[in-house]
């Protein structure tokens, strides 16, 4: 079932929001490249970060579906049709993430590793406000607002946290790596939120239970 899904889901993908989140990233990540003189290793993190940003947008948009409404009474459960929007599109996060740090000046280059954790939370926060969205609201396309969410509350973080929670900071500054614990954990709670909204919507499930009486 999974495998004939397929097709019908790569259709229903929101290719322009993705395709334009990903190409704005790599552009403001080769951007770092048209300054004259030696790469700013601050520049160049801030430039990463906000390419991350960009192709994290497109992703809130992943489960836009116009026919939504009609969908849920397809045979095949919610949680399959996610996973498989998910499972064609996460490959290619990893392919554009990687095109992405290599067009940043190796000398310029923050640790990838720590870079690539920020990243992450990114990704898995905008889709699991996506999955959020879709489990506790009727909305048939979220994006546009989980998007504006996402940027405000990106600014929002790196301009109102105290020192002592900041996230965005530079590689020299000594709670780097404190910043990045703080980071993974962003990512696991995101994740399990994520999770936790991979069921039915909670109006299917009580509409079914209704009926079923």
């Amino acid at each position: 079932m999974a495998l004939a899904l397929l097709r019908p889901v790569w259709r229903s993908l929101p290719h322009w929001a993705l395709v334009t989140g990903a190409v704005l990233g790599l552009l403001l990540a080769g951007a770092s490249r048209m300054f004259a003189g030696p790469p700013d290793p601050w520049l160049c993190l801030n430039v990463l970060r906000a390419a991350a940003l960009a192709f994290a947008l497109g992703l809130t948009f992943l489960l836009d579906d116009p026919a939504r409404h009609t969908t849920a009474a397809v045979p095949t459960r919610r949680p399959v049709r996610i996973g498989l929007r998910m499972g064609l599109v996460l490959p290619f996060t990893a392919v554009w993430w990687t095109a992405a740090l290599f067009l940043i000046p190796a000398k310029g280059r923050p640790p990838a590793g720590a870079i690539t954790l920020e990243a992450a939370a990114f990704v898995v926060l905008a889709l699991a406000a996506a999955l959020v969205s879709v489990r506790h609201s009727e909305a048939t396309e979220p994006g546009v607002a989980l998007s504006a969410g996402l940027v405000g509350a990106s600014f929002a973080a790196a301009l109102l946290l105290p020192d002592r929670w900041a996230l965005f900071v530079a590689p020299s500054d000594p709670h780097w790596d404190d910043a990045h614990r703080r980071w993974a954990g962003v990512v696991v709670v995101a994740a399990l939120v994520g999770v936790c909204s991979l069921a039915e919507p909670l109006r299917r499930r009580r509409t079914t239970l209704l009926a079923h009486r």
